[in-house]
Protein backbone atom coordinates (compact mmCIF):
# COMPACT_ATOMS: atom_id res chain seq x y z
CA UNK A 1 0.00 0.00 0.00
CA UNK A 2 1.18 3.56 -0.72
CA UNK A 3 -0.44 6.94 -0.33
CA UNK A 4 -2.60 7.04 -3.17
CA UNK A 5 -3.81 4.19 -2.47
CA UNK A 6 -5.16 5.53 0.89
CA UNK A 7 -8.72 7.21 -0.32
CA UNK A 8 -9.50 3.92 -2.13
CA UNK A 9 -8.59 1.91 0.65
CA UNK A 10 -10.44 3.96 2.79
CA UNK A 11 -13.85 4.16 1.06
CA UNK A 12 -13.37 -0.07 0.62
CA UNK A 13 -13.34 0.38 4.87
CA UNK A 14 -16.57 2.20 4.94
CA UNK A 15 -18.09 0.20 2.70
CA UNK A 16 -16.98 -3.36 4.58
CA UNK A 17 -16.94 -2.20 8.19
CA UNK A 18 -19.39 0.35 8.42
CA UNK A 19 -19.78 0.45 12.21
CA UNK A 20 -16.15 0.22 12.93
CA UNK A 21 -14.29 1.87 10.21
CA UNK A 22 -11.16 3.11 10.66
CA UNK A 23 -10.62 7.28 10.27
CA UNK A 24 -8.77 8.15 6.96
CA UNK A 25 -6.09 9.65 9.27
CA UNK A 26 -5.66 6.53 10.36
CA UNK A 27 -4.44 4.83 7.29
CA UNK A 28 -2.35 7.85 6.73
CA UNK A 29 -0.47 7.03 10.12
CA UNK A 30 0.00 4.05 9.81
CA UNK A 31 1.56 4.00 6.45
CA UNK A 32 4.01 6.73 8.19
CA UNK A 33 5.42 4.31 10.55
CA UNK A 34 7.22 1.97 8.29
CA UNK A 35 9.23 1.15 10.92
CA UNK A 36 6.75 -1.01 12.33
CA UNK A 37 4.23 -1.01 10.03
CA UNK A 38 3.41 -3.33 6.78
CA UNK A 39 0.35 -2.61 4.57
CA UNK A 40 -0.46 -4.57 1.12
CA UNK A 41 -3.07 -4.33 -0.96
CA UNK A 42 -4.84 -6.76 -4.01
CA UNK A 43 -5.61 -5.66 -6.93
CA UNK A 44 -7.27 -7.04 -9.95
CA UNK A 45 -8.32 -5.35 -13.38
CA UNK A 46 -6.18 -2.70 -11.98
CA UNK A 47 -9.07 -2.09 -8.87
CA UNK A 48 -8.13 -2.47 -5.45
CA UNK A 49 -9.92 -5.26 -4.05
CA UNK A 50 -8.48 -6.27 -1.03
CA UNK A 51 -5.98 -4.70 2.07
CA UNK A 52 -4.23 -5.68 4.49
CA UNK A 53 -1.82 -4.41 7.68
CA UNK A 54 0.31 -5.52 10.08
CA UNK A 55 2.59 -4.25 13.08
CA UNK A 56 5.33 -5.53 14.22
CA UNK A 57 7.19 -4.93 17.11
CA UNK A 58 9.76 -7.83 17.59
CA UNK A 59 8.94 -10.66 18.99
CA UNK A 60 5.13 -9.96 18.68
CA UNK A 61 3.22 -9.29 14.82
CA UNK A 62 -0.49 -7.88 15.15
CA UNK A 63 -2.48 -8.54 12.33
CA UNK A 64 -4.26 -4.90 11.72
CA UNK A 65 -6.62 -5.36 9.06
CA UNK A 66 -7.19 -8.03 6.69
CA UNK A 67 -10.25 -7.60 3.77
CA UNK A 68 -11.55 -8.43 0.79
CA UNK A 69 -14.98 -7.42 -0.99
CA UNK A 70 -17.28 -9.60 -1.06
CA UNK A 71 -17.40 -9.61 -4.94
CA UNK A 72 -13.74 -11.41 -5.13
CA UNK A 73 -14.14 -13.79 -2.47
CA UNK A 74 -13.31 -17.17 -3.10
CA UNK A 75 -10.22 -16.44 -5.35
CA UNK A 76 -7.38 -16.61 -2.86
CA UNK A 77 -6.85 -12.87 -1.96
CA UNK A 78 -7.58 -13.27 1.39
CA UNK A 79 -4.65 -15.98 1.38
CA UNK A 80 -2.46 -14.14 -0.49
CA UNK A 81 -2.58 -11.05 1.70
CA UNK A 82 -2.26 -13.38 5.04
CA UNK A 83 0.67 -15.12 3.26
CA UNK A 84 2.27 -11.71 2.49
CA UNK A 85 1.76 -10.50 6.37
CA UNK A 86 3.68 -13.38 7.50
CA UNK A 87 6.27 -13.64 5.25
CA UNK A 88 6.87 -10.28 6.88
CA UNK A 89 6.28 -10.86 10.27
CA UNK A 90 9.05 -13.39 9.70
CA UNK A 91 11.17 -11.32 7.96
CA UNK A 92 11.32 -8.83 10.99
CA UNK A 93 12.13 -11.52 13.30
CA UNK A 94 9.12 -11.83 15.19
CA UNK A 95 8.42 -14.81 17.13
CA UNK A 96 4.67 -14.84 16.89
CA UNK A 97 1.60 -13.40 14.97
CA UNK A 98 -1.55 -12.39 16.76
CA UNK A 99 -4.63 -11.22 15.71
CA UNK A 100 -8.75 -11.22 16.95
CA UNK A 101 -11.56 -12.26 14.72
CA UNK A 102 -15.12 -11.76 15.66
CA UNK A 103 -16.53 -15.38 16.62
CA UNK A 104 -19.37 -14.85 14.88
CA UNK A 105 -16.93 -15.23 11.47
CA UNK A 106 -16.34 -18.77 11.15
CA UNK A 107 -15.00 -18.31 7.73
CA UNK A 108 -12.10 -15.77 8.55
CA UNK A 109 -11.49 -18.65 11.35
CA UNK A 110 -11.60 -21.62 8.93
CA UNK A 111 -8.96 -19.22 7.07
CA UNK A 112 -6.11 -18.35 10.10
CA UNK A 113 -6.82 -22.42 11.43
CA UNK A 114 -5.54 -23.77 7.62
CA UNK A 115 -2.33 -21.37 8.15
CA UNK A 116 -1.64 -22.74 11.70
CA UNK A 117 -3.23 -20.50 13.89
CA UNK A 118 -4.89 -21.09 17.39
CA UNK A 119 -7.28 -19.75 19.58
CA UNK A 120 -6.16 -18.52 22.79
CA UNK A 121 -8.07 -16.38 24.19
CA UNK A 122 -11.66 -14.96 24.71
CA UNK A 123 -12.38 -11.15 24.92
CA UNK A 124 -16.11 -10.65 25.44
CA UNK A 125 -18.37 -8.32 23.86
CA UNK A 126 -15.33 -6.71 22.00
CA UNK A 127 -16.81 -5.22 19.02
CA UNK A 128 -19.00 -2.30 18.97
CA UNK A 129 -21.99 -4.33 18.29
CA UNK A 130 -21.49 -6.82 21.55
CA UNK A 131 -19.99 -9.56 19.19
CA UNK A 132 -16.84 -11.26 21.15
CA UNK A 133 -12.99 -11.77 19.48
CA UNK A 134 -11.18 -14.40 19.49
CA UNK A 135 -7.92 -13.86 19.91
CA UNK A 136 -5.59 -16.43 17.62
CA UNK A 137 -1.99 -17.04 17.49
CA UNK A 138 0.68 -18.18 15.20
CA UNK A 139 4.29 -19.49 16.42
CA UNK A 140 6.66 -18.78 13.90
CA UNK A 141 9.25 -20.96 15.15
CA UNK A 142 6.47 -23.75 15.01
CA UNK A 143 5.23 -22.73 11.57
CA UNK A 144 6.64 -23.31 8.04
CA UNK A 145 5.07 -21.29 5.03
CA UNK A 146 1.44 -21.77 4.44
CA UNK A 147 0.67 -25.48 3.40
CA UNK A 148 0.02 -25.27 -0.83
CA UNK A 149 -3.50 -25.30 -1.03
CA UNK A 150 -3.24 -22.04 0.67
CA UNK A 151 -1.09 -20.07 -1.75
CA UNK A 152 -3.24 -18.21 -4.27
CA UNK A 153 -2.74 -19.93 -8.05
CA UNK A 154 -2.93 -17.25 -10.40
CA UNK A 155 -5.66 -18.91 -12.67
CA UNK A 156 -7.94 -20.91 -10.33
CA UNK A 157 -9.78 -19.86 -7.38
CA UNK A 158 -8.96 -21.12 -4.35
CA UNK A 159 -10.95 -24.50 -2.72
CA UNK A 160 -11.65 -22.69 0.00
CA UNK A 161 -13.08 -19.16 0.07
CA UNK A 162 -10.81 -16.79 1.57
CA UNK A 163 -11.84 -15.00 4.63
CA UNK A 164 -15.23 -12.37 4.73
CA UNK A 165 -14.10 -8.86 5.49
CA UNK A 166 -11.66 -8.83 8.87
CA UNK A 167 -9.89 -6.74 10.79
CA UNK A 168 -7.59 -7.69 13.67
CA UNK A 169 -6.28 -5.28 16.46
CA UNK A 170 -8.28 -2.24 15.17
CA UNK A 171 -6.07 1.03 17.96
CA UNK A 172 -9.39 3.57 16.92
CA UNK A 173 -11.77 2.09 18.78
CA UNK A 174 -12.55 2.97 22.27
CA UNK A 175 -12.59 -0.86 23.52
CA UNK A 176 -9.55 -2.45 25.21
CA UNK A 177 -6.69 -2.51 23.13
CA UNK A 178 -5.89 -4.12 20.05
CA UNK A 179 -8.03 -4.01 16.75
CA UNK A 180 -11.50 -4.37 15.98
CA UNK A 181 -12.53 -6.45 13.47
CA UNK A 182 -10.73 -9.77 12.53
Amino acid sequence: MVPADIAVVHGLECRLFPVDAWPLQMFIDELAQAETRHYLVAEASGAIVGYAGLMCIEPIADVQTIAVVPAQEGRGIGSALLTGLIRESRRRRAADVLLEVRADNPRAQQLYRRFGFEQIHVRRRYYRDGVDALIMRLQLHAAEDPPAEDKPAEDKPAEDPPADTDRANTPHQSLPKETGQA
